[in-house]
């Protein structure tokens, strides 16, 4: 499977520039929409939570300090959900692609993670900038992004394409995952820091795996820590092992999603 992707590399590559061009095509803005809607998000989270409702971070006394963490950790969140939602719907969205043009059918969540990649170093960019206007350069501790951004991509890539597969064959699990994330980002600390969790569910935070790359965000964008080792090993085995399963699966239960389509 890994030699026919290779092959159809330049498809890959081509699909994805079609998607980033396709997207907003009739649009004033452009992919500026990829930025856009994401910070927004924040903004209104930014607004309400720190100056409306007082919310404020134990570990540092800077007005722009929540912000910037709300920022960090949605940023991190975005791209899991994004190649996560995006590979469960990529084999129902092009199911008539996939019966007339043969092609391996794994180009297309590869498509959708590096898509998503893509934006998310968009993103970054942007908020680089606006870290600037804030007043804030993130330290050393920033070398470490390109380890959170790798293991996020093979969790959400690994669960996409499993989730894809079984959703071809149960259309509710994509509705029921739609729920489950809902839940997950909340169980995520993104718009609360971790330590304001009651004790008694503090066990959730160490069973979500996406829990310590938001953090390993959060830390390198605005504390400059570097993250306890330990902890990135749970996402690491997730990672390797969700993409290795959803490669079995999908090279057994490939031959028979044409059919069901």
């Amino acid at each position: 499977m890994f030699r026919s992707l290779w092959q159809y590399r330049h498809f890959i590559i081509s699909s994805i520039r079609g998607e980033l061009k396709g997207r907003f095509v009739r649009s004033r803005l452009g992919g500026l929409w990829f930025i856009l809607h994401p910070l927004a998000q924040a903004l209104i989270f930014s607004i309400v939570l720190s100056e409306v409702l007082k919310a404020r971070l134990p570990d540092t006394d800077s007005p722009a300090a929540y912000p910037i963490y709300l920022l960090s950790g949605m940023a991190a969140w975005n791209l899991f959900s994004e190649i996560l939602t995006r590979s469960m719907t990529v084999f129902i969205e092009q199911a008539s692609v996939m019966k007339k043009i043969a092609f391996p059918r794994l180009c297309l969540p590869v498509i959708v993670g590096g898509t998503a990649l893509i934006n998310h170093l968009l993103l970054l960019v942007a908020l680089f900038i606006i870290f600037i206007f804030l007043g804030h350069i993130p330290g050393r501790a920033l070398i470490l992004l390109p380890i959170g951004i790798v293991l996020i991509a093979a969790i959400g890539f690994g669960l996409g394409v499993i989730l894809g597969v079984m959703n071809v064959f149960i259309r509710d699990i994509a509705q029921v995952m739609t729920i489950m994330l809902q839940l997950w980002y909340w169980l995520t600390p993104i718009v609360y820091p971790a330590n304001v969790l009651p004790e008694k569910y503090s066990f959730v935070i160490g069973l979500n795996p996406v829990a310590p790359l938001v953090a390993l965000y959060q830390d390198a964008l605005l504390f400059n820590r570097w993250p306890n080792p330990e902890s990135l090993v749970m996402p690491a085995v997730l990672g390797l092992l969700s993409v290795t399963f959803a490669m079995i699966f999908f090279r057994r239960a490939s031959p028979e999603l044409i059919d069901v389509l």
